[in-house]
C-alpha cells in the first residue's frame, strides 16, 4: 500500500512542475507554436498534426503549471504563452549556455595554441 501511494505522488508531480511539463516534446512543440501569438485549439491541432484530445491534454498541463493562459471566445478556446512563467526557464538554461560558451572558448584557445607551435 505504501509503495502505491509513493508512485501516485511521484506521478502527480510530473504535471505540477514546469520542468517536468516541458520535458514532453509535444508540449515544447505547442509552446513553440504559441510563442509569437495567441491561437485557437483547432489551429494548434491542424498546425502540429495532433489529435484534438491530445492537444487539449497537453494544453491543460501547460495551463496548470502556468506556462500558458487561456481565454474563451464564444465556443472557442484561445491559448497564449505566459512570458513571465517562461522567463525562469530561460534564465536557468542561460546558465548552461554560459558554461558551453566558456567550453568553446577553451577549445578555441587550445586549437590556437597548437596551431601556433
Amino acid at each position: 500500500m505504501q509503495e502505491c501511494i509513493v508512485r501516485l505522488m511521484a506521478r502527480a508531480a510530473t504535471t505540477s512542475d514546469v520542468f517536468n511539463a516541458i520535458a514532453e516534446p509535444r508540449r515544447r512543440d505547442i509552446l513553440n507554436y504559441l510563442a509569437m501569438q495567441e491561437r485557437p485549439v483547432g489551429e494548434i491541432v491542424d498546425a502540429l498534426e495532433m489529435e484534438q484530445p491530445s492537444v487539449s491534454k497537453h494544453l491543460r498541463v501547460l495551463k496548470d503549471v502556468g506556462l500558458v493562459h487561456a481565454r474563451r471566445e464564444g465556443r472557442q478556446m484561445f491559448y497564449r504563452t505566459n512570458a513571465a512563467a517562461i522567463r525562469p526557464l530561460h534564465e536557468w538554461t542561460g546558465t548552461f549556455e554560459r558554461y558551453w560558451q566558456h567550453q568553446l572558448l577553451r577549445v578555441k584557445a587550445r586549437a590556437e595554441e597548437k596551431s601556433g607551435q
